[in-house]
């Protein structure tokens, strides 16, 4: 009898509003109790300063993954990438051939809007990540940015080879460079990128951006600027150049002169 009694307890609980309502709002009848992965990310410091003795410098990316899947985590199939993508601007590649022994410039053709330097860090091989159309898509890797030519181009079949010699002189000078370990993670969700910067980085805004892929899909992206400033008579002189052209030229051709007439008082033979 007591069994039975508190049965028809249990049951007037239930059909209660109170109850109902409650059971209701925490759980929904018809939608996923799933939650979507989320990607945090913060850089050791917000502005690279260029001097006179810049030899380059180290950018560290400190992120978390939030509400990741514990077993996802154990078999490794999160991977995270990260990219510092300089301002953008127009790039002209040309095509030098041997023209009667002389070598002369007989093609080019011009990119709109690319980052003007690239870094990459990433868990891995970033084409073991995603799929190239994907990666295509997402503009994410040397490979796969958005090389796109202005006006009109006869040969489409040229397209290629310009965007092969634009990615090879990019790597040459330093510009582009990835890294395909250089995000580790140091916890079962925390993790830490290192980027490159080289000391022939242009100054300007640049971009910071976190890509967070779970197997080979990419579910989260984070964006953060980084400014890049040059400092001391480095910043004086291109104030100068921009803002004041003609004392500015003025001035070189002064100090030119002054130079050269000091350079023949010193070695004058007599």
């Amino acid at each position: 009898m007591r069994r039975f009694l508190l049965t028809l307890l249990l049951l007037a609980a239930l059909a209660s509003p109170g109850f109902v309502s409650t059971a209701g709002a925490q759980v929904p009848f018809g939608e996923a109790s799933t939650v979507k992965e989320g990607l945090e990310i913060g850089a050791s410091t917000s502005e690279i300063a260029i001097t006179s003795d810049f030899r380059g410098a180290d950018l560290t990316i400190f992120g978390a993954l939030t509400n990741a899947d514990e077993l996802f985590l154990a078999i490794g199939q999160y991977d995270v990438v990260v990219t510092l993508e300089g301002p953008k601007d127009y790039a002209t590649v040309r095509r030098k051939e041997r023209v009667f022994g002389i070598w002369m410039n007989t093609d080019s053709m011009t990119f709109e809007q690319v980052p003007e330097s690239y870094s990459l860090a990433s868990t891995r091989l970033i084409d073991s990540i995603d799929e190239a159309p994907s990666l295509n898509n997402i503009g994410v890797g040397i490979d796969h940015l958005p090389l796109n030519p202005v006006g009109y181009i006869p040969n489409s079949g040229s397209i290629g080879e310009f965007r092969n010699a634009y990615r090879r002189l990019k790597l040459s000078n330093g510009l582009y460079q990835r890294d395909t370990s250089g995000v580790r993670f140091v916890s079962s969700s925390l993790f830490r990128a290192s980027l490159k910067l080289p000391a022939n980085i242009p100054d300007g805004m640049h971009m910071v951006r976190a890509y967070l892929f779970k197997s080979g899909q990419l579910i989260n992206q984070k964006e953060m600027p980084l400014r890049v400033v040059k400092t001391g008579i480095e910043q004086a002189i291109t104030d100068a150049a921009h803002e004041q052209p003609i004392q500015y030229g003025m001035l070189c051709v002064l100090i030119a002169v002054i130079t050269g007439w000091g350079a023949s008082l010193i070695f004058r033979r007599d």
